[in-house]
């Protein structure tokens, strides 16, 4: 019944303390809840999400939980609820001991904002405890000479409970000798006497027994009991004194154990064994017991363990001196513990962010902190800070919260990751920190482009170069981090000349290495030089990239031979003759072999020498000019027909040359050399035998040549069809020319062209001829199967290209410092003196001659007979003496003539101003070739 009304009260408490609760609520800032102790686990304290302005759910999405300062959380949210219920059964007494009140505060976290609410929950006493006395039984030695009246102070009671249901007074079980008084002391405890009503007798009733009682105000009362055992003794009428009544001491809470804090002292006017004073500690709880212990003979207070301000700072307890017959005196110990800097400060970690993106803004918060330090005073002052080159601050909050939260922009590329050492410091003497430290990774973002080492990059490669080279090398780098960081490299644009192939067809670039890749063989007399876009892009979201422009210069190298550019070879089946009068001087300017090179620089530096004349001694060719002099002046033993053969070689490594033959017939006049000629060549019937003889021999010759070649032209033509199938997939062809015209060796392709004249000067075109080897060169134009020779090489089937499809296949404009005029070109049309000396044939004699050419072919064609082989209605000599000569079919040798000891290239450049190619095959070298052979 009593339990009952118990829990009826107490739901009555819960009700008025919610109550309370809600009403303190709306004038404080904080939350405050009122409870009972001694409430069942689980039990309800307040309705917390209603009191932070939320939703019972969203305290379990928002992130809501109990931040307690203390080791031992007595709360839990009831998420479901909503609630704040007790984690577990909460006794006052061991918590605030005899406080008037007792408080706990603890904080709310809500995760989701990061804020913080303070919560404060009173803990209102309930009757619990009943007093209780030290001992269960007491012995009181009395004397028997002890007057009535007397006092004798008896152990008082310990009620830990406080105010009503705390001791409130004690009560005497009825005897015949004493009576029962109750007295307050200092700190209103009530302390019971005995008081003396009756004088005793010894002998008459040695030992008295009475049972003293203490109870509370609770409801109910609650009471204890003890038993008090009175011996009577023997006269002794003197009790000990103390020398004061009440003993004070301040102690610093350091102090090492076994230290003595203070005597006590008490003296008994007694003689003898009635004055032998013994002390002792009454009236004391089991904690100070722990702590401190009394002398019994000399009186001295010592600690038996450690002091600690945090625990307690006041400790009061009473002494009590006997003597040897049982009479005492008491006095009173109050021991003060000075709180030293002996706590370093707590650094509680609440929330915290590992990694936080580098973009972040200034202001975000990385960490909650809670500073706490258990001192008091200055000492429990606490100053958190920060290193000051780091780009975060510290930011104060309520309660000894501090959130840390970033200064200023972050940027992972300078640091990556941050050890963020928090102190937090007191202001003791020597002060006392804690260092707590946090690891913050900055977490990458794409905000750095590749970039690379140069703004321009410019390369040089030899012509000429295996398909498949590496030509350049080109790195970007990237700051950041992982796929940000994982760069790419693509061709974006380029700049190529018209003539150039695609750009898929002639570089390529590894996208993981930056490696440029040649896929074909270039040909510097294709293009020089051309440019490239090269992007670097990065694998971040999105991409960031960069470009750079790589410029490729081709080298030359010596890989084509000269080409002879006159005397060019006739189109009209007949052979050309160069003129000489025998009348001429030494130095006199016979004709002059004009040669161009498509290599440049000292590739192209030309040299002219004779490598064979039928008179040795008789002509001489200019080393750099190609001009063919007269040494001495011709004599009747001469030949009136000398054949000369003239290598051209260029200045490369190794040198290439080119061989031409001139035929120089030695007169006076044009028909008096006809006449010569025809005495010269009339037959010996004696060498025909002989002749026939050599012609069998050399046909059996030709025969076997011509077999051995066959055999070999078909094995080469296989290899080289073999060799096509192999690299058609690379487009390494070369097109427009049929496959019969070339000579395929190891992937080298020669085009071989050999031009062969003949001239036949009769009297009568019915009688025998006479016949002329003829001025004749081999040029042989090497081509490598690569891409980079894709102008289609003329053939037969299209010589008949016009002047306007011939203006694509121009050369490059001349050096316009070095032209010929019209009166400087060669041959007999001008004169000119060369570097060797000597001049050209005046115009007249060439007037003369042509005039005397057109007349004779004239009256041929009127009587239907020629004297000139040839054709009917020609002449049989060079073409440029046919009725159709003009000054446009004189060779310009004005363009690709080469100065030696320099770079300079001399061309016609008012040929290629006017969009089309000069007279005379100063087009380009295939063409040139191609159109001569017609």
């Amino acid at each position: 019944m009593v339990t009952g009304q118990k829990h009826r009260n107490g739901r009555k408490r819960i009700l008025l303390c919610s109550l309370l609760g809600l009403l303190w609520d709306t004038v404080a800032a904080q939350i405050r809840y009122s409870i009972p102790e001694e409430m069942e686990k689980g039990s309800f304290v307040g309705n917390i999400a209603k009191d932070l302005g939320l939703e019972p759910r969203e305290l379990y999405e928002r992130g809501a939980r109990i931040v307690s300062r203390g080791k031992k959380q007595h709360f839990s949210l009831s998420l479901r609820s909503g609630s704040l219920v007790t984690a577990d059964r909460i006794d006052r007494e061991q918590l605030c001991a005899q406080s008037a009140q007792c408080l706990l505060n603890f904080n709310v976290l809500v995760e989701d904002k990061l804020k913080i609410y303070s919560v404060e929950v009173e803990i209102t006493d309930i009757n619990d405890n009943a007093p209780r006395f030290r001992e269960e039984e007491l012995e009181l030695k009395i004397s028997e000479t002890t007057a009535p009246g007397t006092q004798f102070i008896l152990e008082s009671a310990y009620d830990p409970d406080v105010g009503v249901n705390s001791l409130q007074g004690y009560k005497l079980s009825p005897n015949n000798h004493f009576s029962l008084l109750v007295q307050s002391g200092v700190n209103r405890i009530k302390y019971p006497e005995l008081v003396l009503e009756r004088s005793l007798d010894r002998e008459v009733e040695p030992t008295l027994h009475i049972v003293l009682s203490a109870w509370d105000g609770g409801e109910p009362v609650l009471s204890g009991t003890v038993r008090i055992r009175v011996t009577l003794l023997d006269a002794n009428d003197n009790a000990p004194v103390f020398t004061q009544p009440v003993y004070t001491v301040n102690v610093p809470e350091n102090v090492p154990q076994g230290t003595v804090l203070l005597t006590v002292n008490a003296t008994d006017a007694d003689e003898g064994s009635n004055s032998q004073v013994r002390y002792f500690l009454v009236k004391i709880p089991r904690e100070i017991s722990q702590i401190f212990q009394m002398n019994s003979v000399t009186g001295e207070l010592s600690t038996l363990q450690n002091l600690d301000y945090e625990d307690v700072e006041f400790h009061e307890m009473d002494v009590e001196a006997q003597d040897g017959l049982g009479f005492w005196g008491r006095a009173k110990i109050h021991v003060t513990v000075l709180d030293m800097n002996d706590n370093a400060p707590e650094v509680t970690i609440t929330s915290v962010t590992n990694s936080i993106p580098e973009n972040v803004l200034p202001g975000a918060v990385i960490a909650l902190l809670h500073v706490h330090d258990r001192d008091s005073g200055e000492y429990g002052r606490v100053l958190c800070s920060i290193p000051g080159d780091l780009p975060f601050k510290l930011e104060k909050k309520v309660d000894n919260y501090h959130s840390l939260v970033t200064a200023r922009a972050l940027d992972r590329e300078e640091v990556p990751e941050y050890n963020i050492t928090v102190r937090a410091e007191d202001f003791g003497s020597p002060a006392l920190s804690t260092d707590t430290h946090i690891l913050l990774r900055v977490a990458d973002i794409n905000d750095n482009p590749p970039t690379f080492s140069q703004v321009a990059y410019s390369a040089y490669i030899q012509e000429n170069n295996p398909r498949g080279a590496s030509i350049y090398s080109l790195t970007a780098q990237d700051p950041d981090s992982e796929q940000n960081a994982l760069v790419t490299y693509s061709i974006m644009d380029s700049t190529l000349p018209s003539e150039a192939p695609p750009l898929s067809s002639i570089v390529s670039i590894n996208s993981e290495t930056g490696v440029l890749y040649a896929l074909c063989s270039f040909n510097y007399e294709q293009f020089q030089e051309f440019q490239l876009t090269v992007t670097a892009r990065d694998s971040g979201d999105p991409p960031l990239s960069t470009n750079v422009s790589l410029t490729l210069f081709i080298l030359d190298q010596n890989d084509n031979a000269p080409e002879i550019l006159y005397p060019a070879f006739p189109t009209d089946g007949s052979s050309g003759v160069e003129l000489a009068p025998r009348s001429a001087e030494p130095g006199y300017l016979v004709t002059k072999v004009v040669a161009v090179d498509a290599d440049s620089g000292q590739n192209a530096w030309l040299s002219y020498r004779l490598l064979k004349a039928t008179e040795l001694g008789l002509f001489s060719v200019g080393l750099h000019s190609g001009e063919i002099r007269t040494v001495r002046t011709f004599l009747d033993k001469d030949a009136l027909k000398q054949n000369l053969i003239v290598a051209v070689t260029d200045n490369g490594e190794p040198p290439l040359s080119a061989t031409v033959s001139v035929t120089v017939a030695v007169a006076d006049s044009i028909p008096k050399m006809l006449s010569n000629l025809n005495s010269q060549v009339s037959p010996d019937p004696q060498d025909d035998s002989l002749l026939t003889f050599y012609l069998v021999i050399a046909v059996a010759v030709v025969s076997c040549l011509f077999f051995a070649f066959i055999v070999l032209l078909l094995a080469l033509r296989l290899r080289r069809w073999w060799m096509l199938q192999v690299v058609q997939s690379a487009g390494d062809h070369v097109g427009g020319i049929p496959s019969s015209q070339f000579l395929g060796i190891d992937g080298v392709r020669a085009f071989l062209q050999t031009y062969s004249h003949e001239v036949s000067l009769t009297t009568d075109s019915r009688k025998s001829q006479l016949i002329f080897p003829q001025p004749n060169y081999a040029d042989t134009l090497i081509s490598q199967q690569s891409c980079e020779k894709k102008l289609p090489l003329l053939t037969p089937e299209n010589v008949g290209i016009n002047e306007d499809q011939s203006a694509s296949f121009q050369q490059a404009p001349p050096n316009t410092d070095w032209r010929f005029s019209q009166a400087q070109r060669p041959g007999t049309s001008g004169s000119q003196n060369g570097d060797e000396g000597g001049t050209w044939p005046n115009n007249q004699f060439d007037t003369e001659m042509l005039q005397a050419m057109i007349l004779a072919s004239a009256n041929e064609a009127a009587d239907g007979s020629s004297t000139l082989g040839g054709g009917a209605g020609t002449m049989g000599l060079s073409a440029r003496y046919g009725p159709q000569f003009t000054l446009q079919h004189v060779p310009d040798y004005r363009q690709n003539v080469y100065i030696p000891g320099s770079t300079a290239t001399l061309a016609n450049a008012a040929g290629k101003r006017d969009g089309k190619a000069t007279a005379g095959g100063n087009g380009n070298k295939k063409k040139s070739g191609k159109k001569e052979k017609k």
